[in-house]
């Protein structure tokens, strides 16, 4: 990946860049901070992805979701935020993968009502202890989630594979299955609720 370099009157700390970026959206300032971290990222997407092609599609991908992430996150430590978007990033892709294949899921999202990205990255600042027990609850519920999932019924089971294992947003899911959004937000939140519930059956 290449970045643009800049003079020397551009922003020099993380801070500086982060808020540089938020107030302007110019996208080179974002991406010579994130080739200052690129390293970090890509070890980071290797330790759990253990692919150097996918850690690397990782980095670009991760780069993208900076892009709108950064503006509405209210960010301190940019470097720990990034560890733990990063680390977020990879264990969604295991999720995916393991879904895919008839391995599960796990349950983070079910408290609550934010997209997938924003329950995964609860962590905006600094990175937290929680940080490893929340990956440790992922880990617990993957073989579960597929045999809940078959057992809500019909709209809410679709609704929640669209929105939270596909990564629709809710006009995705709107048009995708022609119900509204008042629809879609309440067979999310059913669905969210009963499968809690059969969960810790």
């Amino acid at each position: 990946m290449f970045f643009k370099r800049f003079r020397r009157s551009r922003p020099t700390t993380d801070a500086e860049f982060v808020a540089a970026y938020k107030a302007t959206g110019n996208l080179d300032l974002l991406g010579e901070l994130y080739e200052r971290h690129m390293d970090l990222v890509y070890a980071v997407c290797f330790k759990y992805l253990r692919d150097e092609a996918e850690s690397k599609d990782a980095v670009m991908q991760l780069f993208e979701q900076l892009i709108v992430d950064l503006r509405r996150h209210e960010v301190t430590n940019f470097k720990s935020w990034l560890h733990s978007v990063a680390r977020n990033h990879c264990l969604m892709h295991l999720r995916s993968q393991r879904v895919r294949v008839g391995e599960g899921g796990d349950t983070d999202w079910l408290d609550d009502d934010r997209s997938t990205n924003e329950a995964l990255t609860v962590w905006p600042g600094a990175a937290r202890p929680e940080e490893e027990e929340a990956a440790l609850d992922v880990e617990r519920h993957l073989n579960r989630l597929p045999d809940a999932l078959h057992r809500l019924p019909d709209p809410q089971r679709v609704c929640i594979d669209l929105f939270y294992l596909q990564q629709k947003s809710y006009a995705d899911v709107a048009d995708l299955t022609g119900y509204d959004l008042k629809q879609v937000k309440s067979y999310l939140q059913n669905g969210r609720r009963n499968l809690k519930l059969i969960l810790q059956k």
